[in-house]
Parts: C-alpha cells; sequence; structure tokens
C-alpha cells in the first residue's frame, strides 16, 4: 500500500516541477531602489566573463537592481554580480524560464520594469527568440533600453540576440565550412524580425566563441546573406572567448581581455571603397564567392585590455585606436585574411553632439519639430550608411514631414551660412 501511493506522488511532484514557466534566484535588498542607469551595452565571448568587462557593466547600473536572464542553468551569477567584483548593487535576481509561457508572468514583467541592468546569459538563442519575441518581455526591454537607459549585456547565446540581425540557430548550430559551402544551408537561419533595439548595433549581428570554434567564415556567409536578402549594408561584431566589447552611450565600443593573451574583438563591414562590394555569389547549393580582389570586406581587430583602451567608433565605423585593419575575402568556401589599408569610406555618419538644435518627437512617426534652427535653413536628411534620403528648405513652421522614411535612424542635418549642425533622429 505504502509503494502504492508514494509513486504517484512523486510523479505529481516532477509534474508541478516541470509546468512551472520559471524559477528564480534572489540576492540582495528586496526593496525596490530607483535610480539614473548610464545605458551601454557589454557583449562577451562566451567563457569565462572578464571581470574588468562585468565592471563597465555593473557600475552603469548606478547602484540599481541587476536581473539575469536565461533558459538554462541556476543562480551562477548571484554572488558574482552582487559581492565578487566589488561594485555595489541593491540586488541580483536571476531569473531561468523554462518554456514560452513565460512570456504571461506578471511577476517577470515586473522585474524587467524595474531593472537598471539586463545580463542575458548563455544558452540556446533560439530558446530566447522563440520565449520572448513579439510578446510584453521584449516590449518591456525595449522600454527600458530607450526611455530608462538600463544597460543590458550577454555572453555567447546572450550576445548572439543583440543585434537588429540575428543567428536565430532555429534549425541548429552551422558551422564555417557548412555556411561557407552553401550560403543557404537549412541551419543557416538569419532573422530580421524585430526583437532588441539596440542603437549601435543597427544593422549589425553579432557572433561569438570566435577562436574556438573557428566562426569567422560564417559570420561572414551571414554578411553576405544581410546584403544579398535584405540589400541591407550588414555590419559585424564578433569576440573570441574571453574577450568582450562594451558600448558606451556615445557609440564608442571599448575592448576588453587579457594583453597577455589572444583575446581579440572584429568589427567587419563590406569595403565601401569598392565600385562593387557585393558577393560575386551567393545563391543556394553554391560556395559563397566574395573576392573583389581579395578586398571585398574590411576588418579592425583590436586585442583587448584590462582597461578598455583600445577602441572603435560606431557612429562612423572607421575610427579605431589600438588596432590593426586587415581584408578578408571568400574565394572557394576558402576564408583569406591578410593585412589591409584603414578605410577611406564610411557607412556610418557621426552624430553632431555640440549641435545646438532638437528634435521632436524622437523616436518619430510622422511629422517633427525642430527648434534651434536659424531662418532661411536648409536641411538634409541622411541614412545610417550615410547617403542623403531627402533635402529641402525648412518651412516656416519648423516642422519636416517623415511619413515616407521606413523604420531605422536618420541623422537630419541643418545648414545656414557655411555652419552645419547635425542630429540624430529615429523612426518608429
Amino acid at each position: 500500500m505504502i509503494k502504492i501511493f508514494i509513486l504517484p506522488l512523486i510523479c505529481l511532484s516532477n509534474l508541478v516541477a516541470n509546468s512551472q514557466s520559471y524559477t528564480s534566484y534572489f540576492t540582495g535588498n528586496s526593496n525596490d531602489i530607483i535610480t539614473t542607469p548610464a545605458s551601454g551595452v557589454c557583449m562577451m565571448g562566451g567563457a569565462s566573463e572578464d571581470d574588468e568587462a562585468m565592471k563597465w557593466f555593473l557600475q552603469r547600473a548606478n547602484g540599481g537592481d541587476v536581473l539575469v536572464l536565461r533558459a538554462s542553468g541556476s543562480d551562477g551569477y548571484n554572488g558574482y554580480f552582487y559581492t565578487d567584483l566589488g561594485i555595489v548593487v541593491n540586488s541580483v535576481e536571476t531569473i531561468v524560464c523554462n518554456n514560452a509561457m513565460v512570456a504571461n508572468e506578471t511577476y517577470i514583467h515586473d522585474k524587467i520594469s524595474k531593472a537598471e541592468a539586463i545580463w542575458f546569459a548563455g544558452g540556446d538563442q533560439w530558446d530566447y527568440i522563440s520565449y520572448w519575441r513579439g510578446t510584453k518581455i521584449d516590449s518591456l526591454i525595449n522600454d527600458g533600453i530607450q526611455n530608462r537607459n538600463i544597460v543590458i549585456g550577454g555572453t555567447s547565446a546572450g550576445m548572439a540576440i543583440l543585434g537588429k540581425y540575428y543567428y536565430s540557430a532555429e534549425n541548429g548550430t552551422i558551422t564555417s565550412a557548412e555556411a561557407l559551402s552553401n550560403p543557404y544551408h537549412t541551419n543557416a537561419t538569419i532573422d530580421s524580425v524585430t526583437f532588441l533595439k539596440n542603437t549601435y548595433l543597427t544593422d549589425v549581428i553579432t557572433d561569438t566563441h570566435y577562436d574556438s570554434p573557428d566562426r569567422k567564415g560564417r559570420q561572414v556567409t551571414f554578411l553576405a546573406r544581410i546584403l544579398t536578402d535584405y540589400q541591407t549594408i550588414g555590419k559585424g561584431i564578433a569576440c573570441d572567448e574571453y574577450t568582450a566589447v562594451c558600448i558606451d552611450e556615445n557609440g564608442i565600443a571599448s575592448v576588453y581581455g587579457d594583453a597577455n593573451y589572444d583575446d581579440f574583438a572584429y568589427f567587419i563591414q563590406p569595403n565601401c571603397e569598392l565600385s562593387d562590394y557585393t558577393p560575386e555569389n551567393c545563391t543556394l547549393n553554391n560556395e559563397l564567392q566574395w573576392n573583389r580582389n581579395g578586398e571585398a570586406l574590411k576588418v579592425y581587430k583590436i586585442g583587448g585590455n584590462s582597461t578598455g583602451s583600445k577602441t572603435f567608433d560606431l557612429n562612423d565605423w572607421k575610427t579605431g585606436v589600438g588596432g590593426d585593419w586587415q581584408h578578408w575575402s571568400i574565394d572557394g568556401a576558402i576564408l583569406n585574411e591578410v593585412i589591409g589599408q584603414e578605410i577611406s569610406c564610411s557607412i556610418g555618419i557621426s552624430e553632431d553632439l555640440s549641435n545646438s538644435i532638437s528634435v521632436y518627437p524622437n523616436p518619430a512617426n510622422g511629422i517633427i519639430q525642430i527648434t534651434g534652427v536659424a531662418i532661411n535653413s536648409t536641411y538634409r536628411i541622411y541614412n545610417i550608411e550615410g547617403k542623403v534620403i531627402t533635402t529641402g528648405s525648412i518651412p516656416i513652421n519648423n516642422q519636416i514631414d517623415l511619413t515616407n522614411l521606413k523604420k531605422g535612424i536618420y541623422f537630419l542635418e541643418t545648414s545656414n551660412n557655411a555652419l552645419n549642425h547635425r542630429t540624430k533622429v529615429m523612426v518608429d
């Protein structure tokens, strides 16, 4: 009789545990405090976290509450963030998402809305995408990024989801050899459905574990697909396993790592110096061909250090400190890397942060109002690639209609008597 009753009880216990949509681990002060975070993005290559980069991440939370979101594992970050790094934060909570039902959990919604920092752990990025995309979870995360200046970051799969374009891994992983041999391999799932919105990662696709295993070839394939499928000049940011890239509110990416080892970050873009920078062949069941005389892509390679003093400017994608330029190309499904020259063009455009004009609403979804412009000023609107989209004279009511612009980042430049001012405009 005892056995008859105990066995169903054990099964029921397992059923209840497995039916829970999330598990929470909490460390610190349970009373929420509101601080003013400094925004920013921290991306780790997928092995042990770089302590200095993690301190950067925590410092930007400004003593607030840190939320770790993950789809596997447990509370490994709690003590590390709360105690080990010596940076004071109010609390650290890890929420492990067990299934897609987490999207409806008001407890998680509340925690996201109160967090000053959110960290995405490793695992399988398809879990994060399938559980959160298009739900209140990603909506609240984006609201925190855009309206509360929260700092976010992630490692491995958590880094993979941070760009506008992302490798979803919906059908499983893919190697460089597989991707280069067939850019449209069933596992080469490149997605652009709106997920996480980070200003300086617009048109960026990230990759991790760059040195083990080698993933350079597959990320180049991803960039070829973005250019071919979306007619967009995609850009890549990648990290070796023990390397971190931390992007501040001004778009300056600092690279952290151990200077005694080969800890590198890579900033990759099609070579805009060429009259034709598209792949020679990017088609189903054929090897990727993207050679362009050995100069198809421009790559800025930076070795990390403990201070993050080596940097790359994501405003113009050409101003770097402490790194080296390379040319990458693909020929016969083989990646070639050679010493390159500093890029002389730009597929980004810098914002004049010292300008005196302002635009509202920003983000915009129609007509914008400009203040601080002189009488008889003219204007130009550039896209993120630096191409002029439209020009005109600013009307007397200082309003410009942006209804016909697609969603994205643009730059509004006003001119009067050779005095130019430029500001960033987001169209939502």
